[in-house]
């Protein structure tokens, strides 16, 4: 059976991309000597995407419940998913215009992996746009009170936990080929010979 590299389908990046990770697997990141202070800002903005991703979804989970009500989810719920999109789309357009041409010129047997990438970047950004539609409906059904029919709320929710939920799938699983793909490579040449 032919393994897909479709972010929905994959596991991993090609196992052709991934002698460095055999190399240098993740359990050696953290204490190695060429693990900069890039590299180790980078995968904390990693962490932190994971993080309140999940933190985000808890939250939706607990109002849809009953658990919290709307005006204190409303309060921590917008500004975190503004500051999680944002930040998101900003740290892809740094990646591909920046950090991957860069990686590429130091090991251009990695160039597949990074096209892999940056297509998951389009696919991930018509995630983004996807979310922050479902999530404007979502906010008004659940303010507009006796204005619209009974159900439109549950709908609308459940529409945005579709949307976010598919969105920080294919982002986790994004990251870590990422992570898999461009640490080894850090830690094989070390931030100053690769240029940042």
């Amino acid at each position: 059976m032919k393994q897909t590299f479709e972010l929905d389908t994959r596991t991993g990046m090609p196992a052709d991309l991934m002698h460095l990770l055999e190399k240098y697997p993740r359990e050696v990141w953290t204490g190695h000597r060429n693990l900069g202070a890039t590299a180790r800002f980078w995968l904390q903005r990693h962490d932190m995407f994971r993080e309140l991703g999940e933190a985000m979804q808890d939250a939706l989970l607990q109002h849809r419940e009953g658990q919290v009500p709307l005006d204190p989810f409303r309060r921590w719920f917008a500004p975190r998913l503004q500051f999680f999109l944002t930040q998101l789309e900003e740290h892809h357009q740094i990646e591909d215009h920046h950090y991957f041409p860069v990686f590429v010129r130091a090991e251009s047997r990695l160039a597949p992996g990074f096209e892999l990438l940056e297509n998951d970047h389009e696919v991930i950004h018509e995630d983004l746009m996807t979310v922050v539609a479902a999530a404007n409906r979502f906010l008004a059904e659940e303010t507009g009170g006796g204005a619209t029919p009974p159900d439109a709320a549950r709908w609308a929710g459940d529409a945005y936990a579709d949307a976010s939920g598919r969105l920080l799938d294919r982002l986790v699983r994004h990251l870590a080929d990422e992570e898999d793909l461009i640490i080894p490579l850090i830690l094989d040449r070390g931030e100053a010979a690769i240029g940042i």
